[in-house]
Formats: structure tokens, sequence, C-alpha cells
């Protein structure tokens, strides 16, 4: 059998062997199936958290989902990240006929099949996002975002051959230093500190022989790793959110207000023009990005009037308004939510599915906002010096 992609370690009178997969590879199911039976291990190693887990085990559960529940908890963003990014592994699986992640499926299998103990090793997936989002910054934030919903429009094809070659070591080596130069701060909770837990979750696996199926990427990190100790607790705290955004999402309206009301005093003409220019560059934004998003015309309108009072107010935002009156003159039926998995393959689908759209204007009413916010509060500090 070939030992293309497969790392051989022992520590501490422990054989462990890590096979480094491609996610959307068959020949990377097919051999996990065949290490496993070659090596009978007595622990197999899947780079799942429980979530993920159950969600190959349960399915996706679309039609449990209340896409108002989602707006109002604030977590419409993250869905549509999760969707995003799953979008493109779907695409290249789809593409081959293959289910995405299906040699962790196989792990699993073959770990009931052999009598093997399953060792869910990998972070939880909502910690992870957690610790991105608050490692990235005000301006990663923004071109995360913009990466993301940038990548629903890439539409490239790959062949299996240049999958395969996403597996080898000098190939993967300049992925990582490609990704670390885009998103430098990005990579520490994605990749390195997951190579960190996943090498304490292997190694301290039960059992003398290990077979851990992983994404390539991290079989680099986890050789390196696995040889030091490392604080699992430490590793799945939730990061302490700073006040300091919050004190600059209130200083700004209190700002704004303040001029305004200052202006109006010295200068009725002048407050008024500060008022429509701050109502329409805040209102004109968030209703491009809900008509971006094709949004109902109620949507559109609803975005418009409440972008200017939202921006105002740190705690509530124009997409969410935007996103609930879409959710409800456009009511997802159940057919929206069982196609869900295979409309992200394609920039139509993610536009026609009545779901992801709530998400898109959710968002993009919200980044027009926030563009609306910066322009007009500039206006409405041009017209203030020039009426000193």
């Amino acid at each position: 059998m070939s030992e293309e992609n497969i790392t051989r370690l022992t520590l501490d009178q422990k054989e462990i062997v890590l096979i480094g997969t491609a996610h959307v590879s068959r020949h990377s199911a097919e051999q996990v199936k065949e290490i496993v039976e070659q090596e009978a291990p007595d622990t197999i190693c899947v780079e799942l958290d429980e979530q993920r887990f159950q969600s190959i085990r349960e399915g996706n559960k679309w039609r449990d989902m209340d896409i108002f529940k989602v707006i109002k908890e604030k977590r419409a963003t993250l869905l549509l990240m999760n969707l995003v990014i799953s979008s493109f592994q779907k695409r290249i699986a789809k593409q081959f006929g293959i289910n995405p992640g299906q040699e962790m499926i196989q792990g699993i299998e073959s770990a009931e099949e052999t009598g093997a103990e399953l060792v869910l090793a990998d972070r939880n997936i909502q910690i992870t996002f957690a610790r991105i989002w608050s490692n990235v910054g005000l301006m990663g934030k923004a071109k995360l975002l913009m990466q993301i919903v940038g990548s629903i429009f890439i539409q490239e094809d790959i062949s299996e051959e240049e999958l395969e070659k996403m597996k080898t070591q000098d190939m993967l080596d300049s992925m990582l230093k490609e990704f670390s130069e885009h998103f430098p701060r990005l990579k520490t909770p994605l990749i390195d500190e997951r190579d960190q837990y996943l090498a304490q979750k292997i190694k301290t696996a039960p059992g003398n022989k290990i077979v851990a199926v992983l994404g390539a990427a991290h079989v680099p990190g986890i050789t390196k790793e696995i040889h030091k100790e490392h604080d699992l607790a430490k590793l799945t705290e939730r990061p302490k959110k700073s006040k300091a955004p919050k004190v600059i999402a209130w200083m700004i309206p209190v700002i704004i207000l303040s001029i305004i009301l200052y202006t109006f005093m010295n200068n009725p003409s002048a407050g008024i023009e500060q008022t429509l220019s701050w109502i329409i560059w805040n209102g004109t934004f968030s209703a491009m990005g809900a008509l971006a998003a094709l949004g109902h015309p109620l949507t559109i309108l609803t975005a418009f009037v409440v972008a200017p009072i939202t921006s105002l107010n740190p705690l509530i935002a124009a997409g969410w308004f935007a996103g609930l009156v879409q959710a409800f003159v456009k009511k997802p039926i159940v057919a929206d939510f069982e196609q869900l998995a295979d409309n992200v393959h394609t920039v139509k689908g993610f536009w026609n599915n009545r779901v992801t759209r709530i998400l898109l204007i959710v968002v993009l009413a919200n980044i027009g906002s926030s563009i609306g916010t910066f322009i007009g509060g500039a206006d409405v500090i041009r017209v203030f010096l020039e009426n000193l």
C-alpha cells in the first residue's frame, strides 16, 4: 500500500499514524478504509467536534431551523459564514460525485466496523469562530466578510489530480505561507491553535496504536506540536470581549447627535441639512444592500427607514429589521430548508433560496448601513465645520 500522505510517529510507546486527507477526495476516503484495515488500531481519531459529528450522524436538520430566532439571536452572519465556507467543499464534492467529509464518515464507519474507540479530536467549531472573530480586528472582520461573500461568486473547477497535489508537503507549505500572508491573524486560531488541540487529543487517546484522520493542512503542525504539552482548557476559552468597541460604538452616535444639536441651535437650516444628509446616506446605502440581496420592496423600504435610527443605537442594526421583514413577507417554506445544502453550491442558489436570501439581506443591509454611517457622519462634520 502506498504510504503517500501517511505520517508515522512513535510517542511514549504509542504508535500514531496520521492520514493527511483532502476533505473532498474520493481517494482519501478509500485510503482511510485501507489503513484502518491494515493497522487494526485501538483508537481512531477524527477531525470533528461533537457538533459536526452529530450533523453527520443525524443529517442537517434544516427543517427545524427558526429563521426568526436566528436573526433575533444575532446569528445570521455566523450562519451565512458557515454556509459559504462549506459551499466551496460542496461544489468540488459535487463535481466528483462524492460527499464532502467522506473520509471523516469513513473513519467513523471503520471505528464501528472494527470495534476501535472513536475520539472526536477537534475543537468546538463555535469556539474556533469566536476566537477567529475576536482576533482579526475591525478591518480584518470587514476584509474577512468581503472575502467570504465574494467567494460565493467563485466557480472554479479543479481536477482530481490537482486535488491530490494539495495533500503533498511542498504544496501545503506554500498554501499555508500564502494563507498567513493574506490573513496573518486568522491563521493562529484557525490552524495553529487547532494543531495544538488536535495533537493533545491524539496523543492522549486510549490505546497503543492510534490512527488519526486529518485534513492535510494540519499534519505538519501536529507533527511538531505533538511533542509538547498543551492546555486544552486554555485553548477552549472564549475570548473576553473588549470594552473599546462598545465605547467607540456609543461615542459615534453621541458625537453625531451633539454636532447636529449644536448646529441646530446656531443655524437651523444647516442643522436640517445635516439631518437630511444623515438620513439619505444611511438609508440609501442600507437599502442598496437589501436591494443587492434581491429583497422585497417592503424590505428595501424598511432598510432605508430604520438605518438612520439604528446607526445611532449600537444595540440594534438595520439588517436585523430588514431580515425580519423579508422573513415575514417571503417566509421560507419546507422546500427551502430541504434544498439549502444543495443551493449553496451556486451563486443563483444563494439568491434564490429564501433562507440564504434573508441571511444575505441581514449582512448586506448592515454593511450598507455601516458605509452610510461613515459617509453621513463625515458630511455632518463637514457642514458643522463650514458653519463654525
